[in-house]
Order: C-alpha cells, then structure tokens, then sequence
C-alpha cells in the first residue's frame, strides 16, 4: 500500500500542487467552503427530520432547497480533499485520524444512500404534519454525527 502512496505524492498531478504557489491553500480555502456547503444545509434538513425548528414547510420542500447545496458541497469537498491528499500521500496515509475520517465518510456515505433509497421514499406519508419516522430520526442522527466526526479528523489530519 505505501507503494501506492509514494505513487501518488510522486506523480505530476501532486508535483504541480506542490510546486505552484498558493495553490495549496486555495485548495484549502475551498474545501472548507466546500465542507461549509455539504453540512449546513444537510444539518439543517437533519434537525427537520428530528422535528427542531420550524416546522411549517414539507420535508420535500426543505429537501429540494437543502439537498442540492448539500450535494455540491460535497462534490467540492471530494475533489479538493483528494487534490490536497495527494502532495503528502504517504504522510496522510500514516496519520491517526485517517482511518477514523475514511471510516466515517462511509458511514455518512451509507446513511445517505440508505435514507434516500428506503426512508424518503415513503415521505409523503409524513411530509407535513406528522413526526419523521424512527428511520428518518436515525438517520438525521447518523448523518449529524458522522458528518461532523468527519470533520473532526480531518482537522486532526494536520496534527497527528
């Protein structure tokens, strides 16, 4: 697996990162917007699915406002987290939170397509009105909780 790593970080697309100025913390800059893009608006549908807040708009409607902003933050999140993985492979690789982040993004990854592909397909019955089911709960849950676990590490990639 090191041997992947090395592959990486020795490659023309991480030379490029490397040897540009300013690009890796643009890079940076991004990926927290991107970050700030994925979880706001998936914490704010999160806290409507656990009924907090306001309560007067349909889930859907929340969703189709919420969900693509979600969406593009995490495709920003993605490609610039993997651009700046990509100088330092092996280092990252080695660091303590690593598996941590990595394991938490496929818990949040799954909860995502297991909510969307079960539970939001019945949300009409519980659209307005009524309290989400046991299954939405759980997965707004997982989806706070994971989410900011994945945040967590992946600050402490910097440290550990």
């Amino acid at each position: 697996m090191d041997d992947v790593f090395s592959w990486l970080q020795d490659g023309p697309l991480a030379e490029a990162i490397r040897g540009t100025a300013y690009l890796y913390p643009v890079l940076g800059s991004l990926h927290i917007l991107g970050i700030a893009l994925l979880i706001g608006p998936a914490a704010a549908f999160d806290l409507r699915l656990l009924g907090l807040g306001q309560q007067k708009l349909p889930v859907t409607t929340v969703a189709g406002y919420l969900l693509p902003l979600s969406r593009f933050g995490f495709v920003i999140a993605a490609v610039t987290g993997v651009l700046m993985f990509l100088p330092g492979a092996s280092v990252m690789a080695e660091r303590g939170s690593a598996p941590f982040k990595l394991g938490l993004l496929l818990i949040a990854g799954l909860n995502v397509l297991i909510f969307h592909r079960r539970t939001f397909r019945s949300v009409f019955d519980w659209d307005l009105g009524k309290p989400s089911p046991a299954a939405a709960r759980t997965a707004a849950v997982v989806s706070l909780t994971s989410w900011a676990g994945v945040t967590v590490a992946g600050s402490l990639l910097a440290y550990t």
